[in-house]
């Protein structure tokens, strides 16, 4: 049974990881003159990565300080493109079929329940619509979101990720995934995946800006890579059926 999920904490505005994801995107889908979702789109940080597009973008997230962050954002660098609503948590403030492209970016481990946020994306696709996707891989060395384990105040063990599921699920403050975890739940739900690869780790978290450049420079340098224990998520992009 999994434990309670806890809240997302958004990237920051300027890290590398909004970067790498940003391009990775852009590589998988063509944006220009579409109808986008950010779904559950935090401070905006990753938003606004694709405000110069011609684009229309709905930035929903649960959060309204959250979502005042970015309006607020909007507001100080003059964008039009980007519309910030609030969602319930249950249903997108969309009709059927009228949106192009959904984007996610580290939110489907939090939300409460999966299963009606994917019924819920798929509602508002349109048919043949795409769906570009991040979610925490399994295979990283450290938790990315720690979790509640007795008499260890730090909770990003390493390797805790790779221990059975039954056993992370106990004690996990978010969900985790692999490719085949995303193959089984995306096709559970009508969609047929094109691409998925493993971003690599950004480093971002690391506040020593000399370690921080030689890993980045030697180890960490490109925005994939082919070793799981390198790469803190999984971008995958799909298509509805």
């Amino acid at each position: 049974m999994q434990n309670k999920v806890a809240v997302g904490k958004p990237a920051d505005y300027g890290q590398l990881i909004l970067k790498r994801r940003a391009q990775l995107t852009l590589e998988c889908v063509d944006l220009t003159g579409k109808r986008i979702i950010d779904f559950g789109c935090g401070n905006g940080a990753q938003t606004i990565e694709f405000a110069s597009l011609d684009a229309s973008i709905t930035a929903l997230d649960i959060n309204q300080s959250s979502l005042k962050i970015l309006s607020d954002y909007l507001i100080n660098n003059k964008i039009k493109n980007i519309d910030p609503r609030q969602y319930d948590g249950e249903s997108i403030p969309l009709d059927d079929n009228s949106v192009d492209i959904v984007l996610s970016y580290e939110v489907l481990e939090h939300v409460g329940d999966e299963d009606r946020s994917m019924a819920e994306i798929h509602r508002v696709l349109r048919d043949g619509g795409e769906i570009v996707f991040s979610v925490p891989n399994k295979w990283w060395i450290f938790e990315t979101h720690g979790a509640y384990l007795p008499l260890l105040p730090w909770n990003r063990v390493p390797f805790f990720s790779w221990l059975p599921k039954i056993i992370h699920q106990r004690y996990s403050k978010a969900r985790i995934y692999t490719k085949g975890d995303m193959r089984r739940l995306l096709g559970k739900h009508g969609f047929s995946i094109k691409q998925q690869v493993y971003i690599t780790a950004p480093m971002d978290v690391v506040k020593n800006a000399t370690v921080q450049g030689f890993l980045r420079k030697y180890i960490f340098k490109s925005n994939t890579t082919a070793v799981p224990f390198l790469s803190t998520a999984i971008l995958i992009h799909a298509t509805k059926q």
